[in-house]
Formats: structure tokens, sequence, C-alpha cells
């Protein structure tokens, strides 16, 4: 399931992906591979999109 929340985040912080990836600690396409619903995230790296988002983990991995 593609992770249109975490997208939106994104954008609405104005960062690419490969600037989240480096708040992160990540490769960009790792990314990539999340906001399409291809990679599942380990909680560690949910928390760290979380904090460099400034949002929640509902917020953004929770499927309503």
């Amino acid at each position: 399931m593609k992770n249109l929340k975490m997208k939106a985040a994104r954008a609405a912080k104005d960062l690419s992906q490969q600037q989240l990836a480096d708040l992160c600690g990540v490769s960009r396409q790792t990314i990539s591979a999340i906001e399409k619903g291809d990679y599942n995230p380990t909680v560690n790296l949910c928390i760290a999109i979380c904090k460099a988002l400034d949002r929640t983990l509902d917020q953004l991995f929770w499927e309503d």
C-alpha cells in the first residue's frame, strides 16, 4: 500500500526524497520504496521519519 501520508508530509516540509533520506540516514531509494509501498520500514526508521517530518507514528503509518 502506498504511503501517501508520508509523501504529503514530506512535501509539506518542502523536502526532497534525498533530503529526508539524509535526515534519516538511509538512501533515497529507501524513502522512495516506502512511499511506493514496496518496502516495510523498521520501527526505528519509522520513528526517524516521524521526527524528521514532525509527525506521529499514527499520523504517518496507521491505516485509516
